[in-house]
């Protein structure tokens, strides 16, 4: 049976090291993964992914739940430590890799990385791992609030929302995100003219009611009517419109960005062939079918087919991914800390 840490493990601390993980995709009978991921959903994921995977393989799994910055932060400490697997979004994932914890990996020992959509086969580089769903980040708002429909990033700047907007704070997975977009409405390139960038997040401050942190924060201000419009994830949508019915999810002229949750392999793991076939396991048609219909995740397998009812709760379907813009995670790393004080300054943080 799955066992479950939400405080984290108490592993030793292992010397970060570089690894190519090889060999054949079947795991090793009666042994551990220890897997490091979100608490969310489960219950679902221990029916319909971590126990017939252990059943099939003879092993168990234990899970240490956190969030992003969390789960990173104690891996980074302990140098992996007994951690096999790591589920991390973006900018996390990216980090995780600066930092070298994570394995390089033999992606022919995953083949049905070859049946999911070409944006999530290796949003970080041929070297690391896949990402196992797709999301968006773009704008929620109240269509009961406007008169006139949001089609922009540009006009999260409108006057109307003075006060009424809230966005990511700047260390949120998505919160650099909202700098690229200033920049865009003042005409730059955030990395090419930061300046510039900030200025225009600056512009936007009016319409600023708070920052938030978790997407419980971000349903709550809508549900209590304090704001009307959000940059968000879109896995925050049902929620808000169950809260606010007219709540609606904009088509934007720019596009929305991707959000890629990526799933690796630490470097310091003993189970390197249980670890492929894991991955390999969480990326098959029969898997990525189940999760999305029971609602987990959104399904990266192409062979999966969902109803419009299913369908309609996800970034689904190649037209619309095709659509997702995706950030280059290295270069926002790169400034990170440059923009977090700029950010700061802004908001005073």
């Amino acid at each position: 049976m799955t066992r479950i840490s939400p405080l984290g493990l108490v592993v030793s601390v292992a010397a970060l090291t570089t690894a190519t993980l090889a060999g054949p995709a079947g795991a090793q009978d009666n042994g551990t993964l220890v897997i490091s991921t979100w608490g969310f959903n489960g219950d679902l994921l221990e029916e319909h992914l971590y126990a017939p995977f252990e059943e099939e393989h003879g092993v168990d799994i234990v899970i240490d739940t956190g969030n992003n910055a969390d789960r990173l932060n104690r891996a980074r400490i302990r140098g992996g430590g007994d951690i096999d697997l790591i589920y991390l979004a973006d900018a996390f994932t990216q980090q995780g890799i600066d930092d070298g914890l994570f394995a390089q990996i033999d992606r022919s020992q995953i083949p049905n990385i070859e049946q999911i959509y070409p944006i999530a086969r290796a949003p970080h580089g041929e070297e690391y791992g896949p990402a196992y769903t797709v999301g968006r980040y773009g704008i929620i708002y109240d269509s009961a609030a406007t008169d006139t429909p949001v089609t922009s990033w540009g006009d999260l700047w409108r006057d109307e929302f003075a006060g009424q907007i809230t966005i990511p704070g700047i260390n949120t997975t998505a919160g650099q995100l909202i700098v690229i977009a200033a920049a865009e409405q003042a005409g730059v390139d955030a990395f090419d003219d930061p300046d510039a960038a900030f200025a225009s997040l600056e512009q936007l401050a009016p319409n600023l009611l708070t920052t938030y942190g978790r997407s419980s924060e971000l349903v709550n201000l809508f549900a209590q009517g304090e704001v009307v419009i959000a940059p968000a994830q879109d896995f925050a949508f049902g929620r808000i419109q169950e809260a606010v019915p007219t709540a609606v999810w904009a088509e934007l002229d720019e596009g929305a960005f991707a959000n890629l949750n990526a799933i690796n392999v630490l470097a310091s793991t003993d189970q390197p062939d249980l670890a492929l076939a894991f991955i390999n396991w969480h990326l098959s048609a029969d898997v990525q079918q189940t999760l999305a219909e029971v609602g987990v995740d959104a399904p990266v397998n192409v062979n999966v087919r969902l109803d419009p009812e299913d369908a309609a709760r996800w970034t689904y379907g190649q037209a619309v991914i095709d659509s997702l813009r995706t950030p280059d995670y290295a270069q926002l790393n790169s400034v990170r800390e440059d923009w977090t004080d700029r950010w700061n300054e802004v908001f005073a943080e």
